[in-house]
């Protein structure tokens, strides 16, 4: 068994829509040690889909991108890993998705759906190891529902297929992700493996992610929600980790950031595209600060880089004029 090293590891949680390469790194400045593409499809790899390598691309400053991908099918899985994956060495790590809920995923038999066959698990697990010299990990749930959270048989399934490490997202399929995350669950997953367990679910600031160890006991801690508008929060937590003062957010941090995602994005997708995808992006962001919803619905309007740019000046400008930093 190798032995792996993540000791207060920092991980971008791989989130459909949201994780591209430009967040990716806007995650990795803040002070993300580790982040995973969106989730790919092993079929859609399979068959060279033009919008799955779209889904994949990873700029050349990104230090530490891997990849996620899912599927059920252990042929494809290990022909796709194989043949596709295995050559891209910026890829230092594959992580297999069995925690999924979107019914159209768990309704073909993949995502969360996997933890109902522990025999496919293992499968999948094995020739994941088998299949590559990369590093392999696997996220997944406390089960299905209520009546059957299986995860540590899950996770004990991982084990003895040679998985390097796991990922728990603390909820069921059927919770989605409502409620709250059963953290005990993680310190018992955690107390059952040799291998490292990765905590994922509710941490939204850095108290969260000092409790979330201290009840857990994990290796590390997957950030997802927490940080749609937030990437500032891993900045944050590297200081607490680091023994610094925590750093304060000000509107100009998050207008900034709001201006170089963009560029970002624009360095390798169309203007109009990026202009679509950022206006979640930007809700976000400015959520909570003053005359957020005007300017929201006014950025939303705008067909231009160049106007959503005078737009976001003028926000700061009327921040600055009228109201006390934060």
């Amino acid at each position: 068994m190798r032995e792996i090293k993540i000791s207060n590891s920092l991980i971008l949680a791989p989130m459909a829509g949201v994780t591209d390469s430009a967040f990716r790194q806007i995650c990795e400045e803040n002070g993300c040690d580790k982040t995973f593409t969106e989730m790919v499809s092993v079929n859609a790899l399979d068959f060279d889909n033009r919008a799955t390598e779209e889904i994949m691309y990873r700029s050349k400053a990104e230090k530490n991108v891997n990849i996620q991908i899912f599927g059920k099918d252990t042929d494809i899985i290990e022909r796709v890993v194989k043949e596709k994956i295995n050559p891209i060495e910026e890829f230092k790590e594959i992580s297999f998705n069995m925690g999924c809920p979107a019914p159209k995923i768990f309704k073909n038999g993949q995502g969360s759906a996997l933890m109902a066959d522990l025999k496919k698990v293992y499968a999948i697990g094995k020739c994941l190891v088998d299949s590559t010299n990369k590093i392999v990990n696997v996220k997944f749930r406390l089960g299905i529902d209520d009546s059957s959270k299986n995860y540590i048989e899950v996770a004990k399934a991982l084990e003895d297929a040679g998985v390097d490490y796991v990922i728990l997202h603390a909820r069921t399929r059927n919770q989605q992700y409502s409620g709250k995350a059963d953290w005990t669950a993680i310190r018992k997953l955690k107390d059952s493996l040799e291998i490292p367990v990765i905590a994922n679910g509710d941490c939204f600031s850095v108290e969260d992610y000092k409790n979330i160890l201290e009840v857990t006991g994990a290796d590390g801690v997957m950030l997802a929600r927490g940080v749609m508008g937030n990437p500032f929060l891993f900045r944050q937590i590297k200081d607490y980790i680091q023994g610094k003062e925590i750093t304060r957010i000000g509107f100009d941090d998050i207008l900034k950031t709001i201006k170089r995602q963009y560029e970002l994005s624009l360095a390798y997708k169309d203007e109009k595209l990026v202009i679509n995808q950022m206006r979640k992006h930007v809700g976000w962001y400015i959520k909570g600060l003053p005359s957020a919803a005007t300017y929201r619905a006014r950025v939303n309007k705008l067909k231009t880089t160049r106007e959503i740019f005078d737009l976001l000046e003028e926000y700061r400008k009327n921040l600055e004029d009228n109201y006390d930093r934060k």
